[in-house]
């Protein structure tokens, strides 16, 4: 039951990815150009987004103890930021800016061969694979150990 919220959920995230716009990266590049051709309309997708979830957690969590089909909420505990978060945020939006993707919506794009997916797609799991194997750089990684 799990596998089919799952794939429902993520069905109908890369549906309204479609839907809204956020597929296509000229439409991505012009929100980004703020001092060109910019198109404010990804604002209002993003607004829409934020007033649809933001009630929606309120509401789980305060009437909910545990989620339907897991044992506990899975909500980031960490607050603090470090090299490698600072690097990977950075690199993410150098390569959105550049590309006009970012990994949903490329993923989205994939099976129509958008412009520049075929590209884009490949780098993103290189880049996926490789931070997962690159060896913790931040300066608390060694703390505790003698």
């Amino acid at each position: 039951m799990k596998q089919i919220f799952a794939l429902l959920s993520g069905l109908i995230f890369g549906l309204g990815l479609i839907v809204s716009g956020m597929a296509n990266p000229a439409k991505v590049l012009n929100f980004l150009d703020v001092f060109g051709t910019w198109d404010p309309s990804l604002a209002f997708v993003m607004g829409g987004a934020i007033a649809v979830t933001a009630p929606g957690f309120a509401l789980l969590f305060r009437n909910r103890q545990t989620p339907l089909f897991d044992n506990t909420f899975r909500v980031p505990t960490r607050n603090d930021l470090e090299p490698k978060l600072l690097t990977g945020a950075a690199i993410f939006g150098i390569g959105w800016g550049l590309g006009g993707f970012c990994p949903g919506p490329a993923l989205t794009a994939l099976p129509v061969a958008a412009t520049g997916t075929l590209i884009f797609v490949p780098f993103m799991l290189a880049g996926m694979w490789a931070a997962r194997h690159t060896p913790n750089i931040s300066p608390n990684a060694n703390k505790g150990a003698a």
